[in-house]
C-alpha cells in the first residue's frame, strides 16, 4: 500500500469542479485520518461510489479537510465534518448527486456516508460516520466507505448534540489530516 502525493502544499478549500483522482479498476483507496483524538482507517468504496470517492479524494489530497471540525457529533447517531465553516452549511465550491447501490446499506456502524441537503444532488465536502445501524438513512444518502481500523477512536470524538454539556466553538474535535493510501488490485509480488 502507498500514500498518494498531496496536490497542494497547503489547505485549498474551493473548487469549481474535482479533477478525476482515482483508478477504481486499478487499485483500491483507503483514507487515514488523523484527528484530535488518534488515528482511524477507512476503507473506500470506490466501485460503488466512483464520484463521491473520486471527489473525496480529491479534497483531501488538496489538504482541504486539513483543520476542520468535527460540527455534529450525536451519541448513538453520527459525527460529521468536512465543512470548512464549521457551520455545517459549507462546501467545496460544487456539488454532485446521489450514488447508491441496492446492496449497500446503513446496516452497521462505521459507515462512512456522505451528508446533504433535502436535494439529493447536493453532495459537496461534508460527510458522516454512523455509530450504530441507522436504517432509515439507507439509500437516501450515498454510503462510500467503512471504517477498518479505529472506531474506538471515531467513538471518542466529543459530542456536540444530546449531552447534557455539549462542545462548543474550540471544544470540538478536529481532522488534524487526511492521508489517502493506494493498494494495487490483483496479485502482487507480496502474494506470491
Amino acid at each position: 500500500m502507498q500514500a498518494l502525493d498531496y496536490l497542494s502544499e497547503r489547505p485549498k478549500q474551493h473548487f469549481s469542479q474535482p479533477q478525476q483522482v482515482i483508478e477504481p479498476d486499478q487499485y483500491d483507496y483507503f483514507a487515514e485520518f488523523e484527528t484530535t483524538k488518534g488515528r482511524f482507517r477507512v476503507a473506500l468504496f470506490a466501485k460503488e461510489a466512483p464520484v463521491t470517492v473520486n471527489s473525496f479524494v480529491f479534497l483531501a489530497l488538496n489538504r482541504f479537510y486539513e483543520g476542520i471540525v468535527w460540527h455534529r457529533v450525536i451519541p448513538g447517531f453520527v459525527a460529521q465534518s468536512g465543512d470548512p465553516t464549521g457551520t455545517g452549511t459549507g462546501g467545496p465550491g460544487y456539488r454532485f448527486g446521489l450514488e447508491v447501490v441496492p446492496y449497500l446499506n446503513y446496516d452497521q456502524k462505521g459507515r462512512l456516508g456522505m451528508a446533504r441537503t433535502f436535494d439529493p444532488n447536493s453532495n459537496g465536502s461534508q460527510f458522516f460516520i454512523t455509530f450504530a445501524p441507522i436504517p432509515h438513512l439507507s439509500q437516501q444518502y450515498s454510503i462510500f466507505g467503512q471504517v477498518v481500523e479505529g472506531m474506538e477512536v471515531v467513538e471518542a470524538i466529543t459530542p456536540t448534540e444530546g449531552v447534557a454539556h455539549p462542545a462548543r466553538g474550540e471544544a470540538r474535535d478536529k481532522i488534524v489530516a487526511v492521508k489517502i493510501l493506494a493498494k494495487r488490485k490483483g496479485p502482487t509480488a507480496d502474494d506470491r
